[in-house]
């Protein structure tokens, strides 16, 4: 008896030991949910009270640390295999005072210089880096040597949404349009800093708010000519579109009015580039004169929305911030990572939430229609290059421009077109299939203006 009971005794003090442990490990994880639960409740901590008058990102930053971190990071300069940007040493000068800029695409695909001739991106043409610099590079490009940029251009290169609200006594628009009509040097010295969190971010509420008017009217000639009047991007798009209009603000082709110099986005047609070239021809627009053959050109800038729209992941609701901008977990919240990069860098958390193939396997994929894309582009280059050789030859036989009208309405085309391709930052990778077609097009009109020279 008195051994046996010996013998309970610690069987009972254990069990009791162990009854404890379990019930602390489950205070432990109620009190864990309960935080995580409130910190989901509770998104963030307000450290200072933020308002429509402040654009540094620094001081939005105190209520949201993990987003400036990642913001932050916009400074790293690496390329992929197409794509991105690598440190190029400069020696600075009063006119110029960075330390560094990014490699010329001028040096890496020369037949730019000949389609560009007589415009300033046959001067100064580079590849892009990331956010923090785009006001920098905007400034202090050779560009500006060349000719005296408007102050337009300062719309998609720097924090322009307090600069124009207060331009405009509280009108947003009235300062578009008087920062419009400024020098670019005029203009810059409204602007404190590149893009920031006040330019996509309401202070009070935080959701994503359209704050260029470029892009509200544009968007709303766009659905206008799918029968939608009246649209107000702000109050009637959803969330997820969003997440991609807050990056068309800039990441689109555009041009500016004349005599205002008013930022335009060309969609009153639509969004592909046929719809944009036919918008163009409608109205006889001109961006330049082409110095070798004097034709009446047309320069594509960045249309990243207009391809993405036109491509699988556009139409399949696929947000450019669910790739460039993907979520992560940090404790209870998903947080969005402002780093802004190229998905090809981090493809874990931008491709493989939803393609659940190996990492290899789908940068392989990638750079396959990149590089594709990439030797459609050179044929379309060299085509093009053929054109103007042929115009010029003919030219100096003693060709009339009259008589060359047809061969030169069709280089302005196919410039336009590779143009397209060449300037949108994803190498064919938005919309593979019609990145092909439009090089194809290029191509073609090309062969077509060499034969009308011949005829």
């Amino acid at each position: 008896m008195t051994s046996s009971g010996k013998g309970i005794r610690p069987l009972t003090v254990w069990l009791a030991v162990g009854a404890g442990v379990a019930a602390f490990a489950l205070i432990a994880l109620l009190m864990n949910i309960a935080e995580r639960r409130e910190e989901a409740r509770t998104p963030f901590f307000s450290v200072v009270a933020l308002t429509d008058t402040i654009d540094d990102p620094a001081v939005w930053g105190q209520n949201f640390p993990q987003q400036y971190d990642s913001y932050l990071r916009t400074v790293d300069m690496e390329r992929t295999r197409f794509g991105g940007s690598e440190s190029v040493p400069r020696d600075p000068s009063p006119d110029d005072p960075r330390l560094f800029t990014a490699r010329s695409n001028l040096d890496r695909v020369p037949q730019l210089k000949r389609m560009w001739a007589g415009y300033s991106f046959s001067v100064d043409y580079r590849e892009k880096r990331g956010h923090a610099y785009m006001l920098d590079d905007q400034t202090f490009t050779q560009r500006q040597v060349v000719v005296q940029q408007p102050g337009t251009c300062i719309n998609c290169h720097g924090s322009t949404y307090r600069p124009m609200r207060a331009l405009g006594d509280g009108d947003v628009t009235a300062g578009f349009v008087a920062l419009n009509q400024m020098t670019y040097q005029e203009a810059r010295t409204h602007v404190t800093g590149p893009i920031s969190c006040l330019d996509c971010h309401d202070p009070t509420t935080m959701q994503l708010r359209i704050s260029r008017p470029a892009f509200i009217e544009g968007i709303a000639a766009y659905q206008a000519s799918l029968g939608v009047a009246d649209y107000d991007v702000n109050t009637m798009a959803t969330r997820q579109e969003m997440r991609s209009y807050i990056c068309a603000q800039c990441h689109v082709e555009y041009y500016f009015s004349k005599p205002d110099k008013r930022l335009v986005f060309p969609w009153a047609r639509g969004l592909s580039v046929d719809s944009v070239l036919a918008y163009y021809e409608a109205m006889g627009f001109v961006d330049w004169t082409h110095g070798e053959t004097g034709a009446p050109m047309l320069k594509a800038q960045h249309p990243e929305f207009e391809t993405w729209s036109n491509g699988i992941h556009g139409r399949a609701g696929v947000a450019c911030a669910d790739c460039h901008m993907p979520y992560e977990r940090v404790g209870a919240m998903k947080v969005s990572d402002h780093h802004v990069r190229s998905p090809l860098l981090n493809i874990n958390k931008a491709c493989q939430t939803c393609h659940k193939v190996d990492a290899e396997e789908l940068l392989d994929r990638a750079e396959s229609i990149q590089a594709t894309t990439d030797r459609l582009s050179h044929v379309a280059l060299d085509a093009l290059v053929d054109l103007i050789d042929d115009i010029v030859a003919a030219q100096a036989a003693g060709r009339s421009q009259a008589d060359l009208a047809d061969a030169l309405g069709y280089q302005r085309k196919a410039s336009f077109l590779v143009d397209f391709v060449e300037s949108e930052n994803s190498q064919g990778f938005h919309a593979d299939q019609e990145a092909a077609r439009i090089l194809a097009e290029s191509i073609n009109y090309s062969r077509l203006g060499q034969v009308a020279v011949r005829r």
